[in-house]
């Protein structure tokens, strides 16, 4: 048996195990890099740990450190009252919200991840104080940051009109935009739909203006009142105006600045622990560490399969195919599969090269499947071993943990074995470009 199969099939039986005993997927991972970088791919300690994902790491602790201080010291309250007296109280419009400033942002430049690290603590923080699905409002987060994430001066557009310039490839960026764009508006539609989008038309909220009066009304058809909460919840005091204001910073210098999100909140988290130390004790210990553990181990075994060749033998695998159309829907799965653990940009790179020796024979049109595979690549995000994933999962408060991996993974699981074969039918069997 190869090594490459067999470390595979190691990564079943981590998932088998992990998902029967209870046990911490990421310990068990860290366990399988350890077993199957020393015994079958002769690597050493510097070998394994390349694929630790650092910077995931401090993002993760980053935010949900920065965002604990700021449900502890109300400032979250304040932003889900504000955020409801913006759209006059109607709750339903809320996830919708929250998919049009993600796509916004990575429209206009910013990192996935980043924009989901800024969004989906508020998103989350809505979804427990109205009693919205978690999982709803993860998935509106990140596929709005899908859904403007090809954009021309997008991050990801930018590097998948690179490579397809490189490789002399024709390309179209906006049939990519648009492409993405539409496959994460509808899968956002469906999820709203599925998990309870449409009742919350029927519940509106109690507007309190400042002087504790409501200024928020019923609709026409009766529907439930959802009461705001008191004054306190909604005032301004010194420890919530400086929290804001650290919002704003980590917002700005990510943005504009391109500073790292995750040093960025623990450096705000810091300062303002050390201002108003009282309601910021319990904050480190409200960090998501089981989350940290499961994700940096899940990934850093997947590391371990990329250091040895197990992520390349597959993709060749699927090029060698003597069936171009066969070999694009495979070569979709490969991508969605991948990156549901591991970096969307690296599978793109990767995958597109291997792509071209069939769409440069013109049986495949190569427009459509460009955006094909970049649409399976990254709209499996929603996974809680994606750092997108990974977020919506760590900052997600009063929820069972457990509970909610488990919808995360079924979620992804759903998404990487349906949308595949979906774009694959559309944009690449008609033979797009």
């Amino acid at each position: 048996m190869s090594a490459e199969l067999i470390s595979i099939l190691v990564l079943v039986v981590v998932f088998v195990i992990a998902t029967t005993r209870s046990i911490n997927m990421g310990a068990l991972a860290f366990a399988a890099a350890f077993g199957v970088g020393e015994l079958v791919a002769d690597l050493d300690a510097d070998g394994i740990f390349a694929g630790f994902p650092g910077d995931l790491f401090v993002v993760l602790v980053g935010v949900t450190y920065l965002f604990a201080i700021a449900r502890a010291n109300g400032t979250t309250d304040w932003l889900v009252h504000a955020s409801i007296r913006l759209v006059g109280g109607r709750i339903a419009l809320i996830p919708w919200v929250m998919f049009v400033i993600t796509g916004a942002l990575t429209a206009i430049g910013a990192v996935s991840p980043a924009a989901v690290a800024i969004v989906a603590p508020i998103a989350l923080s809505f979804a427990a104080r109205y009693g919205i699905s978690p999982l709803l409002m993860g998935a509106m987060a990140v596929h709005g940051a899908q859904g403007g994430g090809f954009s021309p001066i997008s991050i990801y557009g930018s590097i998948v009109n690179g490579i397809v310039e490189r490789e002399n490839l024709p390309g179209n960026e906006l049939f990519l935009f648009l492409a993405s764009l539409v496959a994460n508006l509808i899968i956002a539609a469906v999820v709203f739909v599925l998990f309870g989008g449409l009742k919350l038309s029927r519940h509106r909220a109690e507007v309190s203006s400042s002087n504790g009066s409501t200024d928020g009304s019923t609709g026409d058809d009766g529907g439930k009142r959802t009461s705001l909460e008191s004054e306190e919840d909604t005032r301004l005091t010194p420890p919530r105006i400086a929290t804001l204001i650290a919002l704003v910073a980590l917002v700005v210098a990510v943005l504009g600045f391109d500073l790292d999100a995750g040093l960025t909140a623990v450096t705000l988290a810091v300062v303002l622990s050390a201002f108003w130390p009282d309601t910021s004790r319990k904050a480190v210990s409200e960090i998501a560490w089981p989350t940290v553990l499961l994700i940096c181990g899940v990934i850093t075994y997947v590391g371990v399969l990329e250091e040895m060749g197990t992520i390349k033998w597959a993709g060749e695998g699927v090029g060698d195919i003597g069936v171009p159309l066969l070999a694009a829907v495979l070569l979709c799965y490969v991508g969605a599969i991948v990156s549901a653990f591991a970096s969307s940009v690296g599978i793109m790179g990767a995958l597109i090269p291997l792509a071209v020796p069939f769409l440069v024979q013109g049986e495949i049109g190569a427009v459509g499947m460009i955006a094909a595979l970049a649409v399976s690549a990254t709209v499996v995000d929603v996974s809680p071993f994606s750092t997108n994933g990974a977020l919506v999962l760590a900052a997600a408060p009063d929820v069972d943990r457990e509970r909610f991996f488990r919808q995360l993974m079924i979620y992804g699981g759903v998404i990487v074995a349906v949308v595949p074969a979906v774009v694959w039918l559309v944009l690449v069997v008609p033979g797009f470009g």
